[in-house]
């Protein structure tokens, strides 16, 4: 059945869910904060910037008003970068008058208060249904999605229902939705790979090979399941399209913006001149972060992410840290 539905954040993501919704019959608005940026979208209906050749179709209303977006919408998708949520979920909570039911897009844990997603939207709007929160994660580049090249994600909810209402919404004939109710998992698996995927790109940036990629691969999926465990995760889910799905597709792809900067921290930029020169967000620097604080806090060995955090946040050189990583002691493969 259509629904009305909202989507938050027209950056590359949330344009190309925003155009999949309205392929599969729902009534879209698209919410843009900057104005500018709001106006540029509707005079052009495209953004060449953020998905060069994709066309919004015009029945998508495209507004910088977050009432008129979500009025009378049955779904919020929010589609804004990780450290963005809380801000947009506290002026939703000060615009909505009933309870509304919420599909996260952000893959990314928040600074400070090492919330997950779904954790931020449920604390902060106190008025949404808080049995129909949930997550939709997994390989799922933008680019490839808005030009309906075959994808495949998964609906995180702990509510089995309400994960069925997300496939029914979202599913089509080349985007396929899985659901799980493990939400811990899903949402770690997608928030966590983007520091692996920087890695990745360092690597490549040093001229490493195949090989190396492999192994960081491995190794770093065997972190963030260490961690996915420690934080009440079932360890299936980290085989499947949310953990190694999109860690290899976010590691190896020219889409990802998390090994893209790594890549040119590879080859000598500074992280100040990367970041500066990038229109849109690499969720994984903000996200190394949080993932080092956690592998603190909860005491999870997590050498990759170290060495990561290390080199953007403490100057160490690039080819030092994966010396280091390499010179630890030795140790089993399968360990927990």
């Amino acid at each position: 059945m259509p629904e009305k539905i909202s989507v938050l954040g027209a950056g590359s993501w949330g344009i190309a869910v925003a155009n999949l919704l309205h392929t599969n019959g729902h009534s879209v608005s698209l919410w843009e904060f900057n104005r500018d940026d709001c106006n540029y979208l509707l005079n052009n209906r495209t953004h060449e910037k953020k998905l060069p050749g994709i066309e919004i179709p015009e029945k998508i209303n495209i507004t910088n008003d977050l009432s008129e977006a979500i009025d009378g919408a049955a779904y919020t998708v929010l589609a804004v970068p990780a450290q963005k949520v809380r801000a947009v979920c506290e002026s939703i909570e000060k615009t909505i008058g009933i309870p509304g039911k919420y599909i996260n897009l952000a893959k990314g844990v928040e600074i400070g208060s090492l919330r997950r997603m779904s954790e931020v939207i449920a604390e902060t709007i106190r008025k949404a249904d808080q049995n129909c929160i949930a997550t939709l994660s997994g390989p799922s580049h933008a680019e490839e999605v808005a030009r309906g090249i075959p994808t495949s994600v998964v609906a995180a909810s702990t509510n089995n229902d309400f994960a069925r209402e997300i496939q029914e919404i979202f599913n089509n004939i080349t985007f396929r939705v899985y659901r799980s109710s493990d939400l811990v998992g899903v949402e770690l698996g997608g928030s966590l790979k983007n520091v692996i995927a920087i890695a990745s790109g360092i690597t490549q940036g040093l001229g490493f090979g195949d090989n190396t990629t492999g192994a960081l691969l491995t190794r770093g999926l065997a972190e963030i399941t260490r961690m996915g465990v420690k934080a009440g995760a079932d360890p299936l889910t980290f085989a499947g399209l949310s953990g190694v799905g999109d860690l290899i597709t976010t590691c190896v792809s020219r889409h990802s913006r998390n090994r893209h900067v790594g890549e040119r921290i590879g080859k000598g930029e500074t992280l100040t001149e990367i970041l500066d020169s990038m229109v849109m967000v690499a969720e994984g620097v903000d996200t190394c972060r949080s993932a080092y604080a956690m592998s603190e806090k909860f005491g999870v060995d997590m050498p990759i992410t170290c060495e990561v955090h290390k080199v953007l946040f403490e100057d160490k050189p690039p080819r030092q840290a994966l010396t280091d990583l390499m010179g630890r002691t030795l140790k089993e493969e399968i360990w927990s």
